[in-house]
C-alpha cells in the first residue's frame, strides 16, 4: 500500500512538472469557447468581446461556438466530455454551474467533478424594476406596498428558476413579504408585461433594463449586487438602501473540463485578467451592464460553490423547480 502511494505520488509530481512546459507553449492551435445559450445574450456577448482581445494576445484564433438547449445543459455536457487540454472551453454561468445542480435532479455529467473552474470573467447584476406609473420609488416601498397586500404585488421573470426569478425570492425571503410569480419564456416577454402595466414589477439585466430606464418608461428601484452599477451609477444597491447584504447577481466564467492541468487553468486566467484590463475591453463590457473581474481557478470555484449552496437553499424553501 505504501509503495503504491508513493508511486502515486511522484507520477503527480511528474504529470504536474510536465504540465509547466505545455503551459508556457499553450496554446499551440486554436482554441474553441463554447457559449451554451444562442446567439446575443449577455453570455455570449461578453464571450465574443473576450475572445476576440484573447485572440490577438496568443496570436492562434479563438472560436465561439453556440451549443444552446436544456437550460445550458447540451453546451456544458459536450465541454465536459471533450479533451481536458485547455483548446475547449466553457463560459458558463450561474445558471449553468450554480442553478442547474440545484433544480435538477439529474444531469447528463456530474456537475462537482465535470469541470476545472478557470476564471470568473464577469459579474451581471440585476436591476429591480417597476413602471414609471408605479408609486414605488425604492425597494423599502415595494416591501411596505407587499406587506398591505400579501401575496398581491405580481412580478415577472424568464421562467422558473431563473435569475431574475430567484432575485425575487431572495427578495421576498430577505425582506419578509410574498409576492406573485408570474414566469413568461424569456425576459424580453417578462419586460414587456412591465412596460405594459400588466405585472408590478421585475428583477432584469442592467443590459436588458438601460434603454428602458433611460427613456423613462421604466423606474430602477435597486441593484442586486454588491455594488452600484458603473452603467447606472446613480442607482442604489438593494444592501445599501432597504436590505443590508443583499446579493442576488448573475455572472459569466470559463471552465474547463475535469483533469485539465491547473498550470493551463491559470494561464488563461491570467490572460482573461490582462484582457479585462484593457480601458475599451473593460467599458465594452460595462456597457453590457457587466462589471469586469478576472480571478484565480480556486476563488473562482469557491464562488460557485458559495452560490450554490445559497440558491439550493432558496430553491428548496419555495419549492422551485425546473419548466
Amino acid at each position: 500500500m505504501k509503495f503504491s502511494r508513493a508511486i502515486a505520488i511522484l507520477l503527480a509530481l511528474a504529470l504536474s512538472a510536465m504540465a509547466v512546459p505545455a503551459a508556457a507553449q499553450y496554446p499551440g492551435k486554436p482554441v474553441t469557447i463554447v457559449v451554451p445559450f444562442p446567439p446575443g445574450g449577455g453570455t455570449d456577448t461578453g464571450t465574443r468581446i473576450i475572445a476576440q482581445r484573447l485572440s490577438l494576445r496568443w496570436g492562434q484564433p479563438v472560436l465561439v461556438e453556440n451549443r444552446a438547449g436544456a437550460a445550458g445543459q447540451l453546451g456544458a455536457d459536450y465541454v465536459s466530455k471533450a479533451a481536458p487540454d485547455g483548446y475547449t472551453l466553457l463560459m458558463g454561468n450561474i445558471g449553468t454551474q450554480s442553478i442547474n445542480p440545484a433544480i435538477y435532479k439529474k444531469l447528463p455529467y456530474n456537475p462537482d467533478t465535470a469541470f476545472q473552474p478557470v476564471t470568473l470573467v464577469a459579474e451581471l447584476p440585476l436591476v429591480m424594476l417597476v413602471n414609471a406609473a408605479s408609486p414605488a420609488t425604492s425597494p423599502k416601498a415595494i416591501i411596505d406596498l407587499a406587506k398591505v397586500s400579501p401575496g398581491q404585488l405580481t412580478y415577472s421573470s424568464s421562467g422558473s428558476g431563473g435569475s431574475m426569478h430567484l432575485a425575487a425570492a431572495m427578495f421576498e425571503n430577505e425582506g419578509h413579504v410574498q409576492f406573485l410569480h408570474v414566469p413568461y419564456k424569456g425576459g424580453g416577454p417578462a419586460i414587456a408585461d412591465l412596460l405594459g402595466g400588466h405585472v408590478d414589477m421585475t428583477f432584469a439585466t442592467v443590459l436588458e433594463a438601460i434603454g428602458h430606464v433611460k427613456s423613462g418608461k421604466l423606474r430602477a428601484l435597486g441593484i442586486t449586487g454588491a455594488t452600484r452599477s458603473p452603467a447606472l451609477p446613480e442607482v442604489p444597491t438593494i444592501a445599501e438602501s432597504t436590505l443590508p447584504g443583499f446579493n442576488s447577481i448573475s455572472w459569466i466564467g470559463l471552465l474547463a473540463p475535469a483533469g485539465t492541468p491547473m498550470a493551463i487553468a491559470e494561464r488563461i486566467a491570467n490572460d482573461v485578467h490582462e484582457v479585462l484590463a484593457i480601458p475599451d475591453v473593460r467599458q465594452q463590457l460595462i456597457t453590457q451592464g457587466a462589471i469586469p473581474v478576472g480571478n484565480q481557478p480556486r476563488q473562482f470555484a469557491a464562488l460557485i460553490d458559495d452560490d450554490r449552496r445559497r440558491y439550493t437553499r432558496i430553491i428548496q424553501e419555495k419549492g422551485i423547480k425546473a419548466e
